[in-house]
């Protein structure tokens, strides 16, 4: 794949944090718009780039005629209770843009694809358990949108199959890895996945969509160290008295929980400081302390001008002086070019060097040491 789908990729998801919405707005526009201003203030006071994600259905087509009254059966009762309007759904898009967010969508239907990009969404979100929805997928490709796939439950053949239909396609993609458990213990976490991901997959952005509920600072922490660089987790706000939906549930963030969260990740940016592939740029203060503790060569005793020198001419000790050499400079066999004492520093004028080089030398030498 080429440099510029990777760089294209690093700019539309890089650092980029997905707030998942999803049903928490149980229907109500006003609640909806609640929870995007608390975390838009969120956003803004962190300095985040960041995506607030709803989740589209075309309910009366999503959930099948004969089951649509049932309650017993998981996620039917709450997808019925929360349907929206494609005309909310824009309102909503509007909401998260106004307050200086990301719009991001999970379409979970054909329709919602196109309700989707019809609103103006920016990035497509594939949910964990459509990763190998090939009528959803190939649906979503014909939009040529941005793409975010979660990898929860997913086999390594549906990953790469899905990562081979994207690349193929030349649309922007990138994979999270998540553990699809609500909640999810410290323990079945996973981290190591994050590697596992970027080196299978070099060319595209890793993620980490997460559901831990008793910590907003570690996985951030450890995640953003491993090289993830999108992270997703569920947000709510709590629940007036009398509300059906009685308390929030653990694996949904509260704002001062997301506050936490993004302090974390300008601590690990901190932190981890420049990038991976590269030496990283060695400061002054690091460069004099370290100088303090190299030995300078001396002379075990008085030699005279044109004496050739050998390690057995010399010894090392602290500290270093201006001008004088270390180990890293001495060359055997260098050429003294004056008498000199006992116990005195090997300096760059002791020797025998090209008036160029020794200009050089005089420079650089004359810089450290006391």
């Amino acid at each position: 794949m080429s440099n510029e789908y990777r760089k294209k990729c690093k700019g539309l998801f890089e650092n980029l944090f997905v707030l998942e919405m999803a049903n928490n707005h149980w229907g109500d526009l006003d609640r909806a718009y609640k929870i995007i201003e608390e975390y838009g203030k969120v956003v803004r006071y962190n300095n985040i780039k960041a995506s607030i994600k709803i989740q589209i259905r075309d309910v009366n087509n999503f959930i099948h005629k004969d089951f649509v009254d049932r309650d017993d059966i998981r996620y039917i009762y709450k997808t019925r209770e929360t349907k929206m309007s494609k005309e909310d759904y824009g309102k909503l898009i509007n909401k998260i843009r106004e307050v200086g967010c990301i719009p991001m969508a999970t379409a979970f239907d054909e329709k919602s694809v196109d309700w989707t990009v019809d609103l103006g969404c920016d990035i497509i979100k594939v949910a964990s358990s459509d990763i190998n929805d090939w009528f959803l997928l190939q649906k979503i490709a014909t939009k040529n949108k941005p793409v975010i796939v979660s990898t929860g439950g997913a086999s390594l053949k549906d990953i790469d199959d899905m990562v081979k239909f994207f690349k193929n396609r030349n649309i922007p993609l990138a994979i999270n890895h998540c553990v699809s458990n609500y909640p999810s213990e410290d323990s079945q976490l996973e981290l190591n996945q994050i590697d596992f991901l970027i080196e299978r997959y070099p060319d595209l952005v890793v993620g980490h969509s997460t559901h831990e509920y008793t910590d907003w600072t570690n996985s951030m922490l450890i995640s953003y160290a491993k090289g993830a660089r999108t992270w997703e987790r569920h947000i709510e706000i709590p629940y007036p008295e009398g509300h059906r939906q009685k308390k929030v549930s653990v694996y949904n963030s509260l704002p001062h929980q997301i506050d936490e969260y993004f302090k974390a990740f300008h601590k690990a940016v901190e932190m981890c400081g420049g990038p991976k592939q590269s030496r990283r740029l060695i400061g002054a203060n690091e460069k004099k302390y370290l100088e303090a503790l190299v030995r300078g060569i001396y002379f075990k005793k008085d030699f005279p001008k044109g004496h050739k020198l050998t390690v057995d001419d010399l010894y090392l000790a602290v500290p270093l002086q201006k001008g004088q050499f270390s180990s890293k400079e001495f060359m055997e066999g260098d050429i003294l070019s004056e008498d000199v004492k006992g116990d005195c520093p090997l300096l760059i004028e002791n020797v025998e060097i090209d008036k160029k080089q020794k200009e050089k030398w005089i420079k650089k030498l004359y810089k450290r040491g006391i």
